[in-house]
């Protein structure tokens, strides 16, 4: 009877010697090297993850940006100002610190499918998408309080004596009523789906209803007399 086989195999063989403790290098050699490495690896993910940052990038990378929200962008404030200052798209739509970064480039992945499934590639269909793939990026602002608009734009920063009279008062009653920056500018860099209603943003600014005030421990409040009706004149 032939005795059975106990020959690790290959792949075992080189998994216990992937665990055994070195020979030939030293501790130190090994944290060196492992530090090393490691130092390689980062440096190019973050300069890949800087890269994709990029206005060239965001820009040039696939057609659905190039000639739909980049094409757009050039046109806005945002890109020719008379102070110079550009803001690029990483700007509106990256968070700075570096978690939130890297949650926001995981999601972006997901983005991509739009690209290469088509759902997006020509402009009729990216026409027809514009108002969800607007309503994702509001929705998405709203929930960070505008974080990346208030790396620039700031109510205590803003000279509002210097604005024009309804600039003022809507940014008054929005720094007054806790609103954010895409309550109102939904439209700033891009163009606005056709389905948007603008009456809805225009709401936000609508007198608050005055509440009248409660009666003291259910205790009715007395009725007011009708006005009196002035004396006739002899």
């Amino acid at each position: 009877m032939a005795e059975p086989d106990v020959t690790p195999s290959r792949w075992r063989r080189a998994w216990r010697a992937l665990w055994r403790p070195a020979v030939r290098w030293s501790a130190a050699s090994l944290v060196i090297v492992g530090f090393a490495v490691g130092l390689i690896l980062w440096g190019g993910f973050t300069t890949a993850l800087e890269m994709t940052n990029t206005l060239a990038f965001c820009a040039q990378t696939c057609h659905e940006m190039t000639d739909n929200v980049y094409a757009e962008y050039k046109e806005t404030i945002h890109y020719t100002n008379r102070v110079g200052v550009r803001a690029i798209c990483s700007d509106c739509h990256v968070p700075r610190d570096y978690v939130h970064k890297v949650l926001r480039k995981v999601k972006a992945t997901g983005e991509l499918w739009g690209h290469f499934s088509g759902k997006i590639n020509t402009k009729e269909k990216f026409e027809a998408h514009r108002m969800e793939l607007a309503q994702n990026e509001w929705r998405t602002m709203k929930a960070t309080d505008s974080r990346e608009c208030r790396n620039c734009h700031t109510f205590e920063a803003m000279a509002k004596t210097k604005q024009r009279p309804r600039a003022q008062k809507n940014h008054a009653t929005a720094d007054a009523r806790g609103k954010t920056c895409i309550d109102c500018h939904k439209g700033i860099a891009h163009l606005l789906p056709a389905e948007y209603d603008e009456a809805v943003d225009e709401a936000n600014f609508a007198p608050e209803p005055t509440a009248p005030k409660a009666a003291a421990s259910g205790t009715p409040a007395p009725a007011q007399a009708p006005p009196q009706q002035a004396a006739p004149k002899n």
